[in-house]
């Protein structure tokens, strides 16, 4: 990722500012176009970031607004109900975290006021367009978690993860969870690529993936930081287009 914009020549401002103008107009608006731009800048989180000051040859793939625009859903598939947090879950959040395995798999714990701010932060996250967040219940019960970790409008992409508590492992919560979340993704928001990373030692969530299916497409050498130091890390996805 780019720790700072590349700098724009001014041919780059002057085409920018004024498309269908003559050059001198565009010459002359360089100056606004340039702070307009760069106050609309988006977070860069993205797995592909560009700078706000160069220009793209093709439109984003999802419009920006197109999300915060939405109220976040409520999404039933199969048998499990999917909601966004509420302040009532903490305790819930708090236990997940202690859970050996997804301590290992999520290299976190929390404690009852980060649990808070956990859940409090993902309402920001929707409205800024780069990430969401759902409990997963069963029954009326809270039993895991799934969310878009990362979304890039731009180019049509968000990054899901999702854990599942211990008593309710083996019930195939996660890939249920995982595909109405995918439905909504590509029905609803128009994504073209939903994508997933876990462990290669994680051999549970590759099933998740492949059940919901989300097709392996390679190995990414030494990408994710654990505690027990740097594992290679699979790469699974779907696309709008795969049956």
């Amino acid at each position: 990722m780019p720790s700072a914009s590349p700098r724009e020549s001014r041919t780059d401002a002057a085409i920018r500012c004024s498309p269908a103008g003559t050059m001198a107009t565009r010459w002359r608006t360089r100056s606004a176009c340039r702070i307009r731009y760069r106050a609309a800048a988006p977070t860069w989180g993205g797995s592909t970031a560009y700078s706000p000051l160069v220009p793209m040859l093709a439109a984003p793939a999802v419009p920006p607004g197109s999300m915060a625009a939405l109220p976040q859903p409520e999404l039933r598939a199969e048998g499990v109900h999917l909601r966004p947090w509420l302040p009532a879950d903490r305790a819930v959040v708090v236990a997940a975290y202690a859970d050996a395995a997804i301590r290992r798999w999520h290299c976190r714990s929390m404690t009852g006021d980060e649990a808070a701010d956990w859940i409090a932060a993902w309402p920001g996250r929707w409205r800024a367009e780069t990430g969401a967040g759902w409990a997963v219940c069963d029954a009326g019960v809270v039993v895991g978690q799934i969310s878009l970790r990362r979304v890039v409008l731009a180019d049509g992409l968000a990054e899901v993860s999702y854990w599942v508590l211990p008593a309710a492992r083996g019930r195939r919560v996660a890939p249920r969870a995982l595909a109405a979340v995918s439905a909504w993704c590509f029905e609803t928001l128009r994504l073209h690529r939903v994508e997933l990373c876990h462990s290669t030692a994680n051999e549970a969530s590759c099933r998740v993936a492949r059940r919901a299916g989300f097709t392996a497409e390679g190995t990414k050498r030494g990408e994710g930081l654990h505690a027990d130091g740097w594992h290679d890390m699979h790469l699974h996805a779907r696309l709008h287009t795969d049956a």
